[in-house]
């Protein structure tokens, strides 16, 4: 099935690099659209329900978690690609795969079990989630994974270090050889960006740990919450806030895509493999570039630094490294499937049963192994 009316340098699904173990095309819908269904139908994507972005999950039922945070991401992505004459369901599909590697607890979880991978090649997150689309998940009779294109993978990989990317052959010569990903996956990987820093501006306020008159601070929230306020004289409280970062993001879209199509007509890629030896050309002004690393500063100072949110990353901590000790200690304490895992590389077994976990899971975990109940 081909892509219609898709530029000449957009990664078309018809010209696509493959999947790892080859199999008939499907019928009705493109390569990157079965992507996409398989990524929605994997169990993986179903567990980032119960993973944190910002705040727990049990901490309230409005917050982001990485499975509400992946679909705001998609939606930005595929507005983005289809304004640019892109692949939107590669973009889809890249974006709503992209945190599947994540552990529980956010990047709190990430960074302990980094830590204690350390010796054994460390945790990235980024690596671990092409490790899920290509091993882990076990959906089909034919092969372990997902079985995605070659374009869904590479894009799903934003970060790799370059002693990881030798060893991931095709998918992770663009970090070795300094080349870039398709232009759709340099969309997913802004559209990540523009998502996480205004919903986090949301779920900070809505929590009570930001305030209104911190975030006036920063000038693209004053400048847009101006702009509300004179549109809309004497709006309060969630329709202010809703308004605010509505056009907070309609801004960064949009210059997104005028800067970038700037870019693009600038360079004029006749082909992906041109994209790919080009410079980034989805791209911020330098003015909207500058305002996000405003932005982004004060989130780390005033949220992710937050008392309330430290306490938790603490305990987050705490809870990933004793399940990996334990683990790692006495295999036979893990699940049957995992233990098998584990005899084959008993540390980066252990990592793949940890990241797995959801927030609430990996309590009970944690409970089942160091508490003692009554009877």
């Amino acid at each position: 099935m081909p892509d219609r009316g898709l530029a000449p340098y957009a990664a078309g699904a018809e010209r696509t690099h493959g999947r790892r173990h080859p199999e008939p095309p499907p019928r009705g819908r493109t390569e990157y659209q079965r992507d996409r269904d398989r990524i929605i139908h994997s169990t993986a994507f179903r567990r980032l329900e119960y993973k944190t972005q910002v705040f727990v999950n049990h901490e309230g039922d409005l917050f982001r978690t990485r499975l509400t945070h992946s679909l705001e991401v998609a939606q930005l992505g595929r507005s983005i690609a289809r304004n640019l004459e892109l692949n939107e369901d590669l973009t889809e599909a890249i974006t709503l795969a992209h945190d599947l590697g994540h552990t529980p607890f956010g990047h709190a979880g990430q960074d302990a079990l980094n830590a204690c991978m350390k010796p054994h090649g460390g945790f990235e997150h980024n690596l671990q989630s092409l490790r899920v689309v290509d091993l882990l998940e076990q959906r089909y009779a034919a092969f372990d994974g997902l079985n995605l294109t070659f374009e869904t993978r590479e894009g799903i990989l934003k970060h790799c270090s370059l002693k990881n990317a030798r060893e991931l052959g095709e998918v992770g010569e663009r970090f070795v050889k300094k080349k870039r990903p398709s232009l759709e996956a340099q969309i997913a990987n802004l559209a990540d960006e523009i998502a996480y820093n205004n919903h986090d501006v949301d779920d900070g306020l809505r929590s009570g740990l930001l305030e209104l008159d911190q975030l006036c601070e920063v000038a693209i929230f004053k400048r847009h919450r101006a702009e509300a306020l004179q549109a809309f004289p004497g709006l309060t409280g969630r329709r202010l806030i809703n308004e605010t970062v509505r056009r907070m993001i309609d801004t960064l879209v949009t210059d997104l895509i005028e800067t970038s199509a700037k870019r693009i007509r600038r360079q004029a890629p006749a082909s992906v493999e041109e994209v790919r030896a080009a410079p980034p050309l989805i791209a911020f002004s330098e003015a909207i570039r500058d305002a996000q690393l405003e932005l982004k500063r004060f989130l780390h100072e005033n949220l992710y630094r937050h008392y309330r949110v430290a306490r938790n990353s603490s305990k987050a901590r705490r809870i990933v490294t004793e399940l990996f000790g334990a683990f790692a200690a006495e295999p036979e304490l893990l699940p049957p499937e995992y233990q098998a895992r584990a005899g084959e590389n008993r540390q980066r077994g252990v990592a793949d049963y940890i990241a797995g976990m959801t927030d609430r899971y990996a309590m009970l975990e944690h409970r089942r192994l160091f508490a003692i109940e009554p009877t």
